[in-house]
């Protein structure tokens, strides 16, 4: 399963995962959530969502 690779990234993962699980709409997902929302899984989704954030950049780049 992948892990996060930026902050951003882990941010997005946890904005799809909460449109997965019916808590938030996903109309209100952006450009890398969306596209994270129609090609993750659930499982993927929060395993890249719970990366620790603590060593990771801002940005991945």
């Amino acid at each position: 399963m992948p892990k996060a690779s930026s902050k951003a990234q882990q941010q997005a993962a946890g904005a799809a995962l909460a449109a997965k699980r019916g808590e938030q709409d996903k109309s209100d997902l952006q450009s890398a959530s969306k596209e994270m929302y129609e090609t993750m899984s659930e499982d993927e989704l929060e395993t890249m969502a719970s990366t620790d954030r603590s060593d990771l950049p801002e940005t991945a780049g």
